[in-house]
């Protein structure tokens, strides 16, 4: 998805964003999407400015890959040298600058490798819509180079992979002994996903599903020591979204509780929806409700369990035998899909099985 690097970018990031009808489907969407990005730049720019002037998710995933590939070149040298190309979806660097780049570089062989560990179509399956459709766009009106040639094969979700969970709950381990010894098994564990429109959700996506199944594989590796929930945050816009919603969960748990740990379970770095909406917001509104326990766990950013199990998984996917151009799940379209891109983006990548 990426983020504004500036303030500025505010804008030209919220007009992709609500375009994109893979993650927000709108009625009249070309006409309605410039309005509401218009009306909602000034409040989204001020939450930028409140967190530095602009997310930091783009310093984070360059982080994340450069280290993963320096682990990559030593766990798989068959492969090596590796290099890391980033491709955001609403903000810079964008899906036709990444080709630029590899095309520049002479790429011939990669791994789109998405950052979402659990499948959403209106996310991972937006992403890869969007890198189908530039390659085809370029194809077609014939102003592509090499990065028409190369071979493809996907990492299409990661949700459960052991050294994953294991990173996230070491982050919750280290901010459950911030709490009194004697309250640290009482501490309401809230995991936090970015929420969707139930309009997605019907129609079969697995998002749900997915994070669920990471949630449980934490709270197993933490023996189950805490009571939990799992909870939605990010809704826009009047129409019903996947809940509970984080906040409305909290104001609810105020009444019993004081002592509730967030954890952002579908992000892997900081951004917006950590920063400002958890911290400055949520956790801001428990304070005024008289919780005093309220805390974040740190975002995986980078932390070396995390690097180390993106290496693990580009490991794993490099060395099968055969490679496996993409995964079981991802050739299945939503039961109720009417999105013909999303069929032809999943014919594209699986075509490179035996190619690669």
């Amino acid at each position: 998805m990426g983020g504004p690097g500036t303030v500025a970018e505010t804008h030209d990031f919220l007009s992709r964003l609500f375009h994109d009808g893979d993650l927000i489907p709108l009625p009249f969407q070309k006409y309605l999407a410039p309005w509401i990005a218009k009306r909602r730049t000034p409040q989204i720019e001020k939450q930028y400015a409140a967190i530095g002037g602009g997310s930091p998710i783009g310093k984070w995933t360059r982080a994340q890959g450069d280290a993963m590939v320096k682990l990559l070149d030593e766990m798989h040298p068959d492969t090596a040298p590796h290099k890391a190309y980033v491709a955001f979806r609403y903000a810079n660097p964008l899906t036709e600058t990444c080709l630029d780049e590899m095309r520049k570089d002479g790429v011939t062989r990669a791994v789109a490798f998405t950052q979402y560990p659990q499948y959403s179509c209106s996310t991972t399956g937006s992403s890869l819509n969007e890198l189908w459709r530039e390659l085809k766009e370029r194809k077609d009106k014939g102003t592509g180079g090499s990065e028409l040639d190369i071979k493809w094969s996907v990492i299409d979700r990661w949700g459960v992979h052991e050294g994953f969970v294991d990173a996230v709950a070491r982050n919750i381990e280290a901010s459950l002994l911030s709490y009194p010894a004697e309250a640290r098994s009482g501490v309401v564990i809230l995991f936090s996903a970015h929420s969707l429109p139930m309009s997605v959700v019907n129609r079969g996506d697995p998002y749900p599903q997915e994070v669920g199944a990471t949630v449980a594989a934490i709270m197993q590796r933490l023996g189950n020591s805490n009571p939990f929930r799992l909870v939605w945050q990010s809704q826009v816009g009047p129409s019903a979204w996947l809940g509970p919603q984080t906040n409305a969960a909290i104001k609810g748990l105020s009444k019993r509780h004081n002592d509730v740990l967030l954890v952002p379970v579908a992000f892997t770095s900081d951004h917006i929806e950590t920063l400002y909406e958890l911290d400055h917001e949520y956790i801001e509104e428990a304070k005024e409700m008289g919780m005093t326990g309220v805390k974040r766990s740190e975002s995986l950013n980078d932390s070396p369990y995390f690097i180390k199990a993106l290496a693990d998984i580009a490991t794993a996917h490099l060395s099968a035998s055969p490679v496996r151009a993409v995964s079981n799940q991802m050739p299945l379209r939503c039961p109720g899909c009417t999105n013909d891109k999303c069929g032809q983006t999943k014919e594209f990548f699986a075509g490179f099985q035996g190619q690669v």
